[in-house]
């Protein structure tokens, strides 16, 4: 069970679905059903004593868009209504949510710890970024709890990792890292997009911050982007808000409204994910023109028991190798009529991707192959259709591959 953001007015705790269909909501004197999207950048006020007041911080509400909007706040408090956080802030994507989370917080002379498996600009914003402002930063095998352990030096100040890891599906274990990182004195920040909020909760396990790109599974239909940081109200409210204030990686109030139309469906859609994944999953293990399958729900994962302790299910990915090269894995890929080519994923619609010439492509061959990235590797992100239409694509994708 998880609160609503209403809690500060005695609300009843809700259900999860519950809160993300009722969270968070600011209605207008007009009492309309559904949120409002104030798409305005300013607001007015009753007198310049009040503009004084509100800039100081004396007295409560909205001085500009790019601070913090009605529409956006409904969005974050219903993000915050799910993950039971005590704060949150929109972002304009993904990828400026998990740029925000570190800079915010770090500082030339700092060290950061990774997990080297990470999407391509995670990874460009931690190898290269950082650097560049004087943010020392290590790269280490993320299942490797002594890698982490070892990487510890006294000037480091956070740690960050996506689990499960795109493309592959690797886990980092988040309670003992989270662990390590508590006792280094290290923010452990978590990009826990491939898992969603509904399968898996980094903050319980010790996580001090959770990043989403809402552009995935939270919008779920692939209509806009959107992300979101969520951590402590004092990280957020001052560090974070102090950032983005400044900085302007601001969501749209009209994105916001979208993805909030996107969690009131979020429990059902992500259900149906992970059970079509599970069976094409399943599915694809048996075929003899497929390598490999890596899916955190099957009891071949080198992780299954891992996955069993902190998600809640398998989820709504699954990535696998075709047998033979990239010429092979292409014939795949544009034999799929149902699937869609393409590098984005948490559509209604189900996706396919070739990590090594698009997520990935810029890591050299070697890094790709240390992260488990062949040419012959694809990703699968499962959709809303029936789970027998995309079986059967798969089945003929497949024999045209072979």
């Amino acid at each position: 069970m998880v609160a609503s953001k209403d809690r500060k007015t005695g609300a009843i705790p809700w259900h999860q679905a519950t809160a993300l269909v009722h969270g968070g909501t600011l209605r207008s004197q007009f009492g309309e059903t559904s949120e409002a999207i104030f798409l305005n950048s300013g607001y007015v006020y009753d007198s310049a004593e009040q503009a004084e007041a509100r800039f100081k911080g004396d007295e409560e509400g909205f001085v500009y868009s790019r601070y913090a909007n009605p529409t956006v706040a409904m969005f974050e408090a219903r993000m915050c209504a799910l993950e039971d956080a005590p704060a949150a802030r929109g972002m304009s994507s993904g990828m400026a949510a998990v740029a925000a989370s570190l800079l915010c917080h770090l500082k030339a002379g700092d060290h950061v710890v990774s997990a080297r498996a990470l999407f391509g600009s995670c990874r460009y914003i931690v190898e290269d970024l950082l650097p560049r402002f004087g943010i020392e930063t290590t790269l280490i095998d993320g299942r490797d709890l002594a890698a982490w352990q070892a990487a510890v030096r006294s000037n480091t100040s956070a740690f960050f990792f996506e689990t499960p890891t795109n493309p592959v599906l690797e886990l980092v274990d988040i309670e003992a890292v989270s662990a390590i990182g508590k006792k280094a004195g290290a923010l452990v920040v978590v990009d826990n997009v491939f898992a969603t909020p509904l399968l898996q909760r980094p903050m319980p396990l010790g996580a001090d911050i959770v990043v989403y790109s809402a552009t995935k599974h939270i919008d779920g239909q692939g209509r806009c982007l959107g992300g979101v940081v969520l951590g402590p109200e004092e990280f957020i409210e001052e560090k974070l808000h102090t950032y983005l204030k400044h900085t302007g990686p601001s969501l749209s109030p009209f994105n916001a409204w979208v993805l909030l139309k996107g969690l009131e469906t979020l429990p059902l859609r992500v259900a149906q994910h992970a059970t079509s994944a599970a069976s094409l999953a399943d599915f694809l293990a048996d075929r003899p023109e497929v390598a490999r399958v890596f899916y955190p729900g099957r009891a071949d994962h080198p992780q299954y028991v891992l996955a069993k302790r902190q998600m809640a299910g398998g989820g709504p990915m699954v990535a696998f190798e075709v047998k033979g090269d990239k010429e092979a894995a292409f014939r795949f890929m544009n034999a799929l009529p149902v699937f869609k080519i393409s590098n984005n994923l948490g559509d209604a619609k189900s996706l396919v991707t070739h990590p090594a010439t698009t997520t990935h492509q810029r890591l050299t061959p070697e890094a790709r192959a240390e992260l488990g990235i062949f040419d012959n590797s694809v990703r699968l992100s499962i959709g809303l259709e029936d789970v027998r239409d995309l079986m059967a694509d798969l089945d003929q994708a497949l024999a045209a591959a072979g």
